[in-house]
């Protein structure tokens, strides 16, 4: 899948699988809802970084969302950036907004 990097993807993509291809991934999956031009976006983004660039096995999947973007809806996204942890396809956690190293890892932290 051509949008899922291991640890840190630095670059938002548009061509994501479908919330039906995302229900079917195996193993801890962290999505990223967000845009490049988003002031949250980019001030999040250091600590996201910094937690994932420890994290080199886990899959990341960031997400150019916005208007006519069916994947954000359909996960019920309304602000940016929204960090979803999936679990073998099953939301396990989620967060809004974090500009902490420490909301990112907490969210990490719900992976078995």
């Amino acid at each position: 899948m051509q949008a899922m990097t291991m640890g840190f993807n630095s670059e938002y993509h548009e061509t994501v699988p479908s919330f039906d291809e995302v229900g079917c991934l195996a193993g801890s999956v962290l999505i990223e809802f967000g845009a490049p031009w988003c002031g949250h976006c980019q001030a999040a983004s250091p600590a996201i970084k910094a937690v994932l660039s420890q994290c080199t096995e886990q899959a990341h999947i960031r997400v150019l969302d916005g208007k006519g973007k069916r994947l954000g809806r359909q996960f019920g996204v309304k602000l940016w950036p929204t960090l979803i942890l999936l679990q073998d396809g099953k939301e396990v956690g989620r967060v809004v907004r974090c500009t902490t190293e420490q909301a990112v890892r907490d969210l990490m932290a719900l992976r078995p």
